[in-house]
C-alpha cells in the first residue's frame, strides 16, 4: 500500500472510482460529486497551494483517494475533507483511516485548525470511519460546497 500525491494521469481512474462507489451505494444523485464537473480533473482542482489530494495504490493499482480543500465560505482556519472514496476491495483494511490521517497532517501543515466534511446516510460505512477519526455531527452545513445532495455535516478540531 502506498499513498502519494495525485498526478494528471490519475484523473480518469479516480473519477471512475468516485462514480463507481457512489453508484454502488445508490448515492449517484444530483448535488453530489457524481455530477460535479471538477471530478474529472482533480489534478487541476487540487493544484492550489492550500489543497492536497492523495491517491491510494495497492500492488500498483489505484484503489482510492482523498483530499483537503479550502471550500468557499468556510472559516479561514477550516478546510474540507473531500472525495474520500475506496473501491470495495480496499475497504475494511485501515486504508481509509490512513488517507484521513494523511489529510489531517496536510491540513495542519497548511495551518488549518479544523476539518469539515459533508456526507449522506447512504455512505454509512464512511460515517462510522469519520466518527472513529474524531469527527462530530453538526446541525447544518458550513461553507458553500454546492453539494446540496449531502445532508449530513461533520467537523473535526485538529487540536483535540
Amino acid at each position: 500500500m502506498s499513498i502519494r500525491r495525485i498526478q494528471k494521469e490519475d484523473n480518469p481512474v479516480i473519477a471512475h472510482i468516485i462514480r463507481e462507489v457512489l453508484t454502488e451505494f445508490n448515492a449517484n444523485k444530483p448535488g453530489t460529486v457524481y455530477y460535479d464537473p471538477t471530478t474529472d480533473d482533480l489534478y487541476n482542482l487540487f493544484s492550489i497551494p492550500s489543497s492536497r489530494y492523495w491517491i491510494l495504490e495497492v500492488d500498483g493499482e489505484i484503489v482510492g483517494g482523498s483530499g483537503i480543500y479550502p471550500t468557499a465560505g468556510l472559516p479561514n482556519d477550516c478546510c474540507e475533507l473531500v472525495k474520500l472514496y475506496l473501491l470495495k476491495e480496499a475497504r475494511g483494511k485501515g486504508f481509509g483511516k490512513e488517507l484521513i490521517e494523511a489529510s489531517f497532517e496536510a491540513a495542519i501543515e497548511k495551518g488549518f485548525k479544523q476539518v469539515y466534511l459533508e456526507t449522506m446516510p447512504e455512505l454509512k460505512m464512511a460515517m462510522n470511519l469519520y466518527e472513529h477519526c474524531g469527527f462530530t455531527y453538526l446541525t447544518g452545513p458550513m461553507g458553500n460546497s454546492g453539494h446540496f445532495g449531502c445532508d449530513l455535516w461533520m467537523l473535526k478540531r485538529l487540536d483535540s
